[in-house]
């Protein structure tokens, strides 16, 4: 959070700048395997459409089949039947113990739901019995990486090179050990070469728009289109476009962006609170602000920033009794924080009763 000391009423004003991007860009690393479905899936090829009845008669006539236990295992995911899925993953394993995509779809099922002990042992099983499948060295480096082993995670994403150069994920891969590392220029190479590989990777551009945004750089804006291309409701897309034209004086774009953000993910606070901040600072409206501010709070109660610009809002249009109230609510979240104290005190400097 920065001050911003020209504020036209001189009361300081906190902006949402920089401040979160690189948790942001951290956050959509992480989700971006979780959201991939295995390369070396064992039903590849099978109707998904195939009722479950259809799969479990053929169960029935042949019980010894473990393909057909893997069938019903992707059929279970699908449907969010996971404790089902599991043990369908394990009588495919009982079956045929010598399949790697058996165990590595085990193991990417126990990932998916972050039950990272149970996906350690199956991920290493499966690469022990396929030494050359990708799939199972992929889901390990990025459980390295969670447990922030970055040197054994670059090592596996390495491996993965060795065997497929044209690894899109592996690349990606190691843009996120770079960006978690703080080595943001071999990040921006790596999630490039990542783009490079596989066009339609819409994470790799929301990567590069934000950490190309970091540095002011206008191609940002290309990145965060092209992702948008791919996948058009892509929130982080949307979001780090907002915050780019609200930092490079396009405040049409910035809000109209915002707006489009709310409509897809209400409960962005993020977004609403920027919203609110364009109305107070750039075009010096408060009352129109109130409305982002309030959402703000809204969505995320625990929103001490939100609480305090919504006084200054008040303050600003000589409301001091209102203000007094909003600087109340922040300090109430967090006694510490220093400016809606210090917005008590100017307002008590002025006559204002504060309440307690």
């Amino acid at each position: 959070n920065l001050w911003d000391p020209g504020s036209m009423a001189g009361v300081p004003v906190l902006v949402h700048m920089h401040s979160h991007l690189i948790h942001m860009l951290i956050g959509v690393a992480s989700c971006m395997l979780l959201a991939c479905g295995p390369a070396q899936d064992p039903t590849a090829g099978l109707n998904e459409e195939t009722p479950l009845a259809e799969i479990d008669r053929r169960i029935l006539a042949n019980p010894g089949s473990a393909p057909l236990f893997a069938e019903r295992a992707r059929h279970h995911e699908r449907v969010d039947s996971i404790g089902t899925a599991v043990r369908d993953w394990q009588r495919a394993i009982e079956l045929d113990s010598t399949n790697s995509a058996y165990h590595f779809g085990l193991g990417d099922l126990y990932f998916r739901e972050l039950d990272m002990d149970k996906a350690e042992n199956a991920l290493v099983r499966a690469s022990q019995l396929d030494p050359q499948a990708t799939m199972p060295m992929l889901r390990l480096s990025e459980l390295r990486l969670l447990q922030k082993r970055h040197r054994e995670a670059m090592e596996l994403a390495n491996n993965v090179l060795r065997i497929d150069v044209h690894n899109a994920m592996a690349y990606y891969l190691k843009g996120w050990i770079h960006l978690e590392g703080g080595d943001t220029a071999l990040a921006v190479s790596s999630y490039r070469t990542a783009v490079e590989q596989d066009p339609s990777m819409h994470a790799a551009y929301v990567q590069l728009g934000g950490l190309l945004a970091l540095r002011n750089d206008p191609v940002a804006l290309e990145y965060y289109r092209s992702a948008l291309e791919i996948t058009p409701n892509n929130v982080d897309a949307l979001y780090g476009m907002a915050m780019y034209a609200q930092q490079n004086g396009m405040d049409s774009l910035a809000l109209a962006t915002y707006g489009r953000i709310v409509g897809l993910a209400p409960m962005h606070p993020y977004a609403w609170y920027n919203t609110g901040f364009i109305h107070l600072e750039h075009n010096n409206d408060p009352v129109a602000a109130r409305t982002g501010f309030a959402q703000a709070v809204r969505v995320s109660p625990t929103y001490t920033e939100a609480y305090y610009n919504m006084g200054v809002t008040y303050e600003r249009t000589g409301d001091l009794d209102s203000a007094s109230v909003w600087y109340g609510r922040a300090l109430k979240v967090d006694p510490a924080f220093t400016l809606a104290a210090e917005g008590q005190s100017r307002l008590l400097s002025r006559g204002v009763r504060i309440r307690r």
